[in-house]
């Protein structure tokens, strides 16, 4: 769920630790003075060479390809199902390179619903469940029970909230820089985001399977003075879901850290630029 929670949900231990966690490839071409003949016809354009001709055509092809590439992706459900996509693995086909195939048909509030009911799909829902369970609403009582009813299988619900409502407690809220009652002290932005980096199956039987997912994360107050400002970190979720009532639900979470990346030397922005992004860019629908 959010990046500082090195304990399960649904497991055992319960609760949650109290550590939170241009270049275009534009063809550059030279003009060439070819000098006058002997004729003396100044002005006369002089006749295309062969490589030019060559050129020319060698673009042609190029925009045919891609335009034809583009229309394939434009297919049916059926047809992406059917014809392009290929399971991981397989030849064409890297571990962690899309599908192609549409992921969801519609949506369970604000989570993605309706994923298809194999490896693919189990995969693209862990995806959208390891954002939604990171997510900020997480923090508000009321947002979180609507969470945990779109992604935990009705079995697990109950033992889910009854784990996180003692999790989400006044002294963690304090710990990420929130109030007691976890609301946001004002003139500040709260960051909680999950962002799926790749996905996995590592165990699958019919109407069962568990999916890893390797995430990226952000949380921390966004806010001039903010003594928990925003930070990243690297984590992989496993779930494991069934199949019920149609659509993948998860019925355990747990989450450890790693890998994580060397960090680069990209210079740290400010509290306001960190809010900006925040609120000015949405987030994504998920895909194997």
């Amino acid at each position: 769920m959010s990046q500082g929670d090195d304990q399960g949900y649904g497991g055992d231990s319960g609760g949650r630790s109290d550590d939170p966690y241009s270049t275009l490839g534009g063809t550059r071409q030279t003009r060439t003075r070819l000098p006058d003949g002997d004729g003396g016809d100044h002005g006369r354009r002089p006749a295309r060479t062969s490589r030019s001709l060559v050129t020319v055509v060698g673009v042609v092809v190029l925009l045919i390809a891609a335009i034809a590439f583009a229309n394939r992706g434009g297919g049916s459900n059926d047809e992406a199902s059917d014809g392009n996509a290929k399971k991981p693995g397989t030849t064409g086909t890297g571990p962690t390179a899309a599908t192609g195939t549409k992921p969801v048909q519609g949506k369970n509030g604000t989570i993605p619903s309706g994923f298809a009911h194999d490896e693919q799909g189990a995969q693209s829902a862990a995806a959208n469940y390891a954002v939604a369970l990171g997510s900020a609403g997480m923090f508000d009582k009321a947002e979180r029970d609507t969470i945990l009813d779109g992604v935990i299988a009705p079995s697990s619900v109950e033992k889910f909230r009854s784990t996180l409502d003692k999790a989400y407690s006044g002294t963690f809220f304090r710990n990420v820089g929130l109030n007691e009652d976890g609301s946001t002290p004002d003139g500040f932005t709260f960051v909680s985001r999950t962002m799926p980096i790749g996905t996995k199956v590592t165990r699958t039987s019919g109407d069962q399977s568990t999916v890893e997912v390797w995430c990226a994360g952000l949380i921390g107050l966004a806010g001039e003075g903010s003594t928990k400002p925003v930070t990243n970190g690297w984590f992989t979720i496993t779930m494991e879901l069934v199949w019920i009532g149609g659509d993948w639900k998860a019925v355990t979470h747990s989450q450890k850290d790693g890998p994580a990346p060397v960090g680069g030397d990209t210079r740290a922005s400010s509290a306001d630029e960190i809010a900006g992004a925040v609120n000015g860019f949405g987030g994504f629908t998920y895909a194997r």
